[in-house]
């Protein structure tokens, strides 16, 4: 689980936690519902007040993000300069307010109406532009696992873009 604290509103930012990957899949109920290899398996969080153009300076940055290896080792490609793929996952739970006693507040976290809306539009968008993109269910109980690359996890937040 990744906690982070932003300074501001709280509840206000989109969230991406970025994972590059050698593999990943989610599976519900046992089935594999989405596997991919070589990429990033994303979890994403909807805030409140997040809409779809927030959602495309996400994608955005996230699809213009040069953080996998060259023929070097450098980190240094795009996602995309390497044929990778795309695992998304919806996760509220990168809302949780801890800030009160032991026991996560989810206060922060878009409605599940404007969370699916806003999952599968960002799901939508990247099919567009990468050729393999696998997603989760909203909703469900996932199981997902992932073989980190590097390690290698990146935070994006709306509120970190000009």
């Amino acid at each position: 689980m990744v906690l982070r604290y932003i300074k501001g509103k709280k509840g206000e930012y989109m969230r991406f936690v970025i994972q590059v990957v050698k593999n990943s899949d989610v599976k519900i109920d046992g089935e594999v519902r989405g596997a991919i290899d070589r990429g990033y398996m994303v979890l994403i969080g909807v805030g409140k007040d997040d809409t779809k153009e927030i959602a495309d300076k996400m994608i955005k940055k996230m699809l213009g993000l040069r953080i996998m290896a060259d023929e070097n080792g450098k980190t240094n490609l795009a996602l995309n300069d390497v044929g990778g793929a795309l695992l998304l996952v919806s996760q509220f739970t990168l809302y949780a307010d801890l800030s009160r006693g032991n026991r996560p507040g989810f206060t922060t976290c878009g409605s599940p109406d404007l969370a699916k809306e806003l999952y599968h539009y960002i799901i939508d968008e990247c099919k567009k532009q990468v050729p393999k993109v696998e997603q989760g269910e909203f909703g469900a109980d996932m199981k997902v696992t992932l073989t980190n690359d590097g390690p290698f996890t990146i935070i994006l937040d709306s509120a970190d873009l000009k």
